[in-house]
């Protein structure tokens, strides 16, 4: 008896450690297509240049543009003109978190068709979603490896530092990263289904919905009729917020909920839209194929 119950407590103790593994096992799978990309990008010069340059070329001629501007309506002063400046630099700063986000996640999946390495992937366990919570961890480490160092050269460039903004800022983040995670998405699904030809949308798409997210001007700027677009886009409420903070002085947390709301509905319909895209593909083969 005494044998027949160590065997038991063996089983189960191995049971156990079972279970254990298969719950860290998708973690340890994130992880691992995480170090890849970072081992990617540590190993590249360019590309490390290329992600701290352009934000902090932008946040330069925008800075100098917008202080000329500040400075030139009032006469050489900064009284309202430094508003203004401080609120055009803060769009420029969190519009570019929103394009490295996007870029992030896109860039990540044509790293691997480049490579033709969709297929090495999926032939391990690596499970689709692994997949996309990697591309959403990397694309947020690379949109601030980007950001922070304009971010922090605006400071003695200009006297001005986003981070005064406080608490509100964190929701500015949150919600621009997260437009930015639905948009690589519903461009990685259309990737899928179209191929290679299409990844100039990696690029495009998100500049193609510049005007309608009311980055320098508010809403009501734009026509009537086009205004209902710009309601339905998280960004736009972001900055809209990113103005109430500025120029009044509060907080306008129901943008911010608008804003997050409207984020967790297209989350939704892009993740359905990417499952059926890597669905069709992985059952006509083109995964194999991406990069040929």
């Amino acid at each position: 008896m005494t044998e027949q119950a160590e065997n038991i407590q063996a089983n189960n103790a191995q049971a156990q450690n079972l279970r254990a593994n298969s719950v860290m096992d998708p973690f340890t799978r994130i992880y691992a297509v995480l170090i890849r990309h970072i081992y990617i990008l540590r190993g590249s010069i360019s590309r490390l240049v290329e992600i701290i340059y352009w934000p902090t070329i932008q946040m330069v001629l925008w800075g100098f543009i917008s202080k000329y501007i500040a400075n030139a309506s009032v006469g050489g002063t900064m009284g309202k003109g430094a508003v203004a400046f401080g609120m055009l630099l803060g769009a420029v700063l969190l519009w570019d978190m929103l394009f490295r986000t996007q870029l992030g996640v896109t860039l990540s999946y044509l790293e691997e068709v480049w490579a033709r390495n969709l297929g090495h992937l999926f032939v391990s366990p690596l499970r689709p979603w692994e997949w996309w919570s990697a591309m959403m961890i990397f694309s947020v480490l690379r949109a601030l490896a980007g950001m922070l160092p304009a971010a922090f050269l605006a400071i003695p460039f200009y006297g001005f530092s986003i981070f005064d903004f406080g608490l509100p800022l964190l929701f500015f983040f949150v919600n621009i990263m997260f437009m930015g995670w639905w948009l690589g998405f519903l461009i990685m699904a259309l990737l899928l289904k179209a191929g290679q030809g299409a990844e100039t949308m990696a690029w495009a798409l998100t500049f193609f919905l510049a005007p309608f997210c009311a980055v320098y001007y508010p809403i009501s700027a734009l026509p009537v009729w086009l205004q209902p677009v710009s309601q339905a886009l998280p960004a736009a409420h972001v900055f809209e917020g990113l103005r109430g903070l500025v120029l009044e002085h509060r907080f306008l947390a129901s943008e911010m909920w608008l804003a997050f709301g409207l984020n967790c509905i297209y989350m939704v319909i892009a993740m359905t839209l990417l499952q059926f895209a890597f669905n069709s593909a992985r059952k006509a083969g083109t995964l194999l194929q991406s990069g040929e």
